[in-house]
């Protein structure tokens, strides 16, 4: 397997054998079901489909219901797509199979994260962009420290181009980690230790891949 969907538990600190205190992620990864595999033939790609963290019945469409079953499991919330380019490694797998956190990595080696970071709903462009603002108050100038300056042109080409950077909503993005560290995995909790932040709040879904 190339990756596993779990859920970030928090976030607290490990010392290493150097004695240096590391600050980590704990993240609860699997046990993921598989779902369905993709094969070039019927969808012109391969892949494999993980879901992850069960749901009520009641609360699941029946078409997804019918897709579960297709599998012998339970509905779930989270599903997500692997590439899989690896023809081995996709006659191995089965619809069905229950794919835990050991059985993808191993403490030491570097996988990438993917989450959705903290909304932070509309902010201006100190905080968005990382602006300095306009200036001090000097010169009969007031409360623009924080105003995001000249935003357009003269009477050519009068208007704003696209893409210009300005005040807006932030954050709830998809955004990729790449290369965290794996300190610690423990099989009998399902919880893998990354060294450093992941994107995303406490209990938010998580991709992890290699």
């Amino acid at each position: 397997m190339i990756g596993i969907i779990g859920k970030k538990i928090g976030m607290t600190s490990i010392y290493d054998s150097k004695g240096q205190k590391k600050a980590c992620t704990v993240i609860q990864g699997g046990p993921c079901v598989v779902t369905q595999l993709k094969t070039r033939s019927t969808d012109g790609y391969q892949a494999i489909q993980l879901s992850y963290d069960d749901k009520k019945e009641k609360n699941t469409t029946k078409s997804l219901i019918g897709h579960f079953a297709k599998a012998a499991t339970t509905p779930k919330h989270k599903q997500a797509e692997f590439r899989c380019e690896d023809e081995a490694l996709l006659q191995q797998i089965t619809l069905g199979q229950v794919i835990r956190i050991e059985d993808v990595f191993a403490e030491g080696e570097f996988i990438d994260v993917v989450g959705t970071s903290k909304g932070k709903g509309f902010q201006g462009v100190v905080k968005r962009h990382g602006f300095s603002g306009v200036g001090g108050r000097s010169h009969g100038q007031h409360n623009r420290e924080r105003a995001p300056g000249s935003v357009g042109a003269a009477s050519f080409p009068s208007r704003v181009f696209k893409g210009m950077r300005m005040a807006g909503r932030t954050g709830g993005d998809r955004v990729k980690v790449a290369n965290l560290q794996v300190i610690k995995v423990l099989p009998e909790k399902d919880l893998i230790v990354l060294h450093g932040a992941v994107p995303g709040a406490n209990n938010g879904y998580v991709i992890l891949e290699k």
